[in-house]
């Protein structure tokens, strides 16, 4: 059977770069992976800061968000039994900051995927910075999902010191900081899974507390076991739509300097209600491209423009209150513009292909040995298909 790992974490806790990190030790370990993205709203652009990662031995596959309950519950199973057919070792399945867990496992004991899957670990992942003032909502998303965890692992624990002597100087500072944070962290989960009638409390010893980037083959094996803790808990019923929004600006020209400035300024801001996260690509070849309309326009001497990459020119912006990253990149990654991504994300299932993506699964399950009613009402064709 195919183990499923599921990754999760509230919103802009890190989940996709934790990702990028796991699936890389994966490949490396010799194993074929499918990964499924879920993001919330329509526009999946943590999907497209992992095309870096596609290639012989890793698919990118989604589920659309913009929908609902019901429609994202068909939605996943459909994908799963798709995925269920391409020979994956291990599928990582990374959904929205505020998914219902138990979606996860009770699509798993669903036929005929019970006989394909198994559930791998729950990780999930906590900000180690986490705000301490969290609505009602927030808080049970969070202990939902600490709930079921086989392993969390805290994210933005310090940086990488660049010498020995500023690691001396600056280590038991360092330590003593992202302890005390930890503390905290730990103490506002445990109240909140209190909150939801959780019999569970979360101790060190189910956390992973350390710098991303100095994580060990050891702590990869660690967390491919982790497993998961069934836990029962008071469920909290509340429209995601009512609660969340989520907003996009395509294809907007703005400098890397100006959205720094201006998220900053929205997250200040009460007026533009809680926001949890800004994220996206921009376009840093914007502001070469002004100056030199500008300078034809004053008639000066004409300047070559400087000469940028397609991945030179672009960057991943992605800001949370605490935290702001602007990253380059990835070299190797396909890099194209939010109005491009939206395009581009409609191809891969969205609105286009639908219907082709169910006529190959019709396809596939008869070749498994499903009937042809059974093989529709999967599918949910309209009617059976001659094949």
């Amino acid at each position: 059977m195919i183990k499923i790992d599921l990754i999760t974490g509230f919103l802009g806790a890190g989940k996709t770069t934790f990702i990028r990190k796991y699936a890389k030790y994966l490949m490396d370990s010799g194993k074929n992976i499918g990964i499924l993205e879920n993001d919330f709203g329509a526009v999946n652009v943590d999907m497209m800061m992992l095309q870096d990662l596609m290639g012989d031995q890793c698919e990118l596959e989604m589920i659309s968000g913009g929908c609902d309950p019901e429609t994202h519950r068909r939605r996943f199973k459909t994908k799963l039994i798709s995925m269920g057919m391409c020979g994956y070792d291990r599928i990582l399945v990374e959904p929205s900051g505020i998914f219902d867990v138990d979606e996860f496992f009770d699509i798993l004991h669903e036929e005929p995927l019970d006989r394909w899957y198994e559930p791998g670990s729950v990780i999930t992942i906590v900000d180690a910075n986490l705000e301490e003032e969290m609505s009602e909502e927030e808080n049970y998303i969070l202990a939902s999902e600490a709930a079921s965890a086989g392993k969390i692992v805290f994210s933005k624990i310090g940086k990488n010191l660049k010498t020995e002597k500023e690691a001396q100087m600056e280590e038991k500072g360092s330590i003593a900081k992202a302890e005390e944070s930890i503390s905290k962290v730990l103490a506002h989960i445990n109240i909140a899974l209190k909150q939801i009638k959780c019999e569970r409390v979360i101790e060190e010893k189910d956390c992973l507390c350390k710098n991303w980037d100095t994580l060990t083959k050891a702590d990869f094996q660690d967390l491919m076991s982790a497993g998961y803790t069934p836990e029962n808990y008071q469920k909290l019923d509340f429209e995601q739509d009512s609660v969340f929004e989520s907003l996009y600006f395509l294809n907007k020209k703005i400098s890397v300097e100006n959205m720094k400035k201006a998220a900053e300024e929205l997250f200040q801001n009460p007026d533009c209600g809680h926001i949890f996260r800004i994220k996206g690509f921009l376009n840093t070849n914007y502001k070469e491209e002004v100056m030199m309309e500008n300078k034809m326009e004053d008639k000066m001497e004409k300047v070559d423009k400087p000469r940028i990459t397609k991945a030179e020119s672009w960057k991943e912006f992605n800001a949370t209150r605490k935290n702001i990253s602007i990253q380059p990149v990835k070299e190797g990654q396909e890099v194209l513009s939010m109005c491009d991504v939206a395009e581009r994300l409609e191809k891969m299932g969205m609105e286009k292909g639908k219907e082709e993506e169910k006529i190959r699964v019709y396809k596939k399950l008869i070749e498994k040995g499903f009937s042809e009613q059974e093989a529709q009402e999967i599918t949910e064709l309209p009617k059976p298909l001659e094949v």
